[in-house]
């Protein structure tokens, strides 16, 4: 039987904001989630329909949105998480507020300014990339230190900061690509989001956390984390990062078979064979997209290797950013908001909405690549995100803005 949730509080005040990292961080990239995709679905929905006057960007709007969504969007969550749970996995004070208060600022106005680049004010790029740049550096500022202040080695922590790193290194190349227009290194900053950062923080965080949660709320789970699987995993990505900064797509299924076996065996392992709650199924259903992932990304290469045509377009990228990175980040944001808000464990109806609706904006967008008119399925796709998060954005924005239902500070 599900928890009712309890009343929600009614005194919203934006100061509760700085009250703890996650509140002012997932706050943010609730609104980045919104911006990012309505300016890409009006993008989109103009580019087929011819609808409104809208200019086309410098930079290319596809790299733009590829740009936002991993180096503003997604990363205003991580971070929120890692200034958050940084300190409790090495056992030290938790930071205060002037430390983690720049990262927000600088994130959500780099993405504000990159968007207002996008519809004309053509500074906004530069100016929204530095102000991104400052908030990932004041981020790392201040987790970096905690990994030599700790008394043991913690290896989840290392394991993030060294992704935080490599998209530092991802994005100072997107700066220097608008600096220089040099378009190999637009193309080295999109791939080190993906592989070098969001894929080994995700993997990171989902190898520590998700056995946490199963053997806290499943009877008889056995926890199965062994640091093996890290240490496999990281080689791999970056062969697979490699391979495709130097166009060796051929290639590429030599170390996406690999990754794809890991994949299958960490479900295989983690997945919990007990009953379980709404709130953890939804964080394995979403791991499950990650063989799924490689299963198309090998395919593709393979298939490439035999007859020379690209096949899938990019069908396996969005296999992994809206099918894994999308329904994890609707179950792991809501996992966190609930817990950290003094309310009941459970799933609500607008994140059950936006978990549901994003497996079928996935396979929308997966399914375009193979449609007679992909650009009206890309539209649709978008419009799809929208109509799948605003409800969730909405309700967890309203919970940042409120005192805890619990009453405790935090």
């Amino acid at each position: 039987m599900s928890a009712s949730p309890p009343p929600m509080p009614s005194a919203l005040s934006p100061r509760l904001l700085a009250a703890a990292p996650h509140r002012l961080l997932f706050f943010v990239g609730a609104g980045n989630i919104l911006l990012a995709m309505l300016w890409w679905a009006a993008w989109l929905a103009n580019t087929r329909w011819q609808l409104w006057e809208m200019p086309q960007p410098t930079p290319y709007a596809g790299w733009l949105h590829a740009f936002v969504m991993q180096y503003q969007m997604l990363p205003s969550f991580i971070f929120g998480f890692l200034l958050t749970v940084f300190p409790r996995w090495m056992g030290l004070p938790e930071l205060q507020r002037w430390r983690y208060a720049p990262v927000g600022l600088g994130l959500f106005g780099g993405q504000l300014a990159t968007l207002l680049g996008a519809l004309g004010w053509q500074s906004g790029m530069v100016v929204g990339t530095l102000m991104t740049l400052a908030g990932w550096m004041a981020g790392i500022a201040h987790l970096l230190p905690l990994l030599w202040r700790e008394r043991g080695t913690t290896w989840h922590a290392r394991s993030c900061m060294a992704a935080l790193l490599l998209g530092l290194a991802g994005l100072l190349l997107w700066f220097a690509f608008l600096l220089n227009e040099q378009p190999l290194y637009a193309f080295a900053s999109i791939k080190i989001g993906t592989f070098g950062f969001l894929l080994p923080v995700y993997l990171t965080v989902a190898h520590r956390m998700f056995p946490f949660f199963a053997g806290n709320a499943v009877m008889g789970y056995q926890p199965w984390r062994p640091l093996w699987l890290l240490a496999a995993f990281w080689p791999l990505l970056l062969a697979h990062l490699l391979l495709e900064l130097f166009h060796v797509y051929a290639w590429l299924w030599l170390v996406d078979v690999p990754l794809f076996a890991l994949a299958l065996l960490m479900n295989w392992k983690l997945w919990p064979r007990g009953r379980m709650p709404g709130l953890l199924a939804v964080l394995f259903i979403g791991l499950a997209w990650l063989p799924l992932t490689f299963a198309l990304y090998a395919g593709q290469s393979l298939a490439y290797a035999m007859t020379g045509i690209y096949f899938l377009g990019r069908a396996p990228a969005h296999a992994l950013f809206v099918g894994f990175f999308g329904s994890v980040l609707v179950a792991m944001v809501t996992r966190v908001t609930q817990g950290h808000s003094g309310q009941p464990l459970f799933m609500p109806k607008a994140a059950w909405w936006a978990f549901a609706a994003v497996q079928v904006v996935a396979f929308a967008r997966i399914g375009a690549e193979l449609a007679d008119d992909p650009a009206a399925w890309m539209a649709c796709a978008a419009l799809g995100w929208l109509l799948a998060f605003a409800p969730w954005v909405l309700r967890i924005g309203r919970i940042y803005l409120s005192p805890r239902a619990d009453g405790k500070p935090g």
